[in-house]
């Protein structure tokens, strides 16, 4: 089976890695992986082809689409991947089109997705079944409710399947989206899609580090990094300070951090021994498994990662919208996780978090979405 699956992502990596899990899980499959924001280092899966549209993002505000390329022209940007899609699957003619987010989200780019969409309900690229792939919790909207009546027309005029990548025990969709009752077509919980750690790796990991049995390893990371570089100062600043000889601090400030803030966080770590800092590590859940606590944005793949590595944390949510902050307090009834307020104590937090232990993975809670997304969309083209 070939699948088309269209992933954009606008601000941070969430979006992709996620995707990313969701693509591992359909291994028996062909997945063209068409992506329209800057591409991560990170390998992909051996079934999967990436087909790279040209860079669209947000800045942190969400004010607007801009070039990723800025010496290009928006208009002229948006004309070539709205015709590079039809292309694609005019070439492919793919059985399965899985779309990230879409209509949830994303309205910006109905400009090359609708043209798509009506193309494929014409029947001009044969029998496609639409599939929108939606991560647990929603957005707010303060719209009177135009958002969910868009999201409801085109849902249920062009997909035939809506897949949540959630456990209804921590987030059900109805919380963030009123309209549920008026989904016509099937929709499935699919359970978190959670990168899952390889085993016996720590040994290896800290001996490549350099870091002993005696020491605590604390990791920061700023996940994508376009909004996370205050957090990264403030861990920073505070590691120092607690002149913590006993312990190393790994930093990961995400790709997309500004090359200014970057150079900061590195003048303010010179000279100190301990610290190490790194733009992105593409083996990141295998390095929680190595570290010993950590402190971070609270985006959906790094509370997954929390979950599935069992390493004491702390996060601090994206305060733009409730969505973080959501999933991060729901996360904390089941597992020992610190939500840490806009203006922590971060000093009295790192100290604390390196006096804790790793917790076991009894907490019941649903991560299978990669595997359980793959079962649900065969079902649905074997129908």
């Amino acid at each position: 089976m070939k699948i088309i699956q269209y992933c954009q992502h606008v601000l941070g990596m969430g979006h992709f890695f996620r995707s990313i899990e969701i693509a591992k899980g359909l291994d028996q499959e062909e997945v063209l992986f068409v992506a329209g924001g800057e591409r991560p280092d990170q390998p992909l899966p051996p079934n999967v082809k990436y087909l790279q549209l040209p860079g669209l993002c947000m800045n942190e505000e969400f004010g607007g689409l801009m070039p990723t390329d800025k010496d290009r022209e928006l208009e002229d940007v948006k004309e070539e991947r709205r015709a590079t899609l039809l292309k694609i699957f005019a070439k492919e003619k793919p059985e399965v089109f899985l779309i990230e987010l879409f209509p949830f989200g994303r309205k910006a780019f109905r400009f090359e997705l609708l043209p798509v969409l009506d193309a494929i309900r014409a029947g001009e690229f044969g029998d496609i079944k639409v599939i929108c792939s939606l991560r647990d919790i929603l957005v707010e909207r303060d719209d009177s409710g135009k958002h969910e009546e868009r999201c409801i027309k085109y849902l249920n005029k062009y997909f035939d399947l809506l897949l949540i990548h959630s456990d209804p025990k921590i987030a059900a969709l109805n919380e963030t989206f009123k309209a549920i009752d008026k989904i016509k077509i099937p929709y499935e919980y699919t359970g978190f899609a959670a990168r899952k750690p390889d085993a016996d790796v720590r040994a290896g990991i800290r001996k490549e580090l350099g870091v002993t049995e005696k020491e605590k390893l604390l990791i920061a990371s700023a996940g994508g990094g376009k909004v996370g570089g205050t957090l990264m100062e403030s861990v920073l600043q505070s590691f120092i300070e607690l002149e913590a000889t006993d312990s190393r601090l790994l930093m990961l400030t995400g790709p997309f951090l500004d090359d200014d803030k970057y150079d900061s966080l590195l003048k303010t770590a010179a000279g100190h021994q301990n610290i190490t800092i790194k733009r992105f590590a593409a083996d990141f859940t295998n390095l929680l498994t190595a570290g010993d606590a950590m402190v971070s944005m609270a985006g959906y793949n790094t509370c997954m990662d929390i979950l599935t590595s069992g390493i004491p944390a702390a996060v601090q949510p994206f305060s733009f919208n409730h969505e973080q902050r959501m999933r991060a307090e729901r996360l904390s009834a089941f597992i020992p996780l610190e939500v840490l307020p806009d203006k922590p104590d971060m000093k009295s937090t790192i100290d604390s978090l390196l006096k804790r232990r790793r917790t076991k993975n009894d907490h019941t809670i649903n991560l299978e979405g990669a595997h359980n997304s793959s079962k649900f969309i065969r079902e649905l083209r074997l129908s």
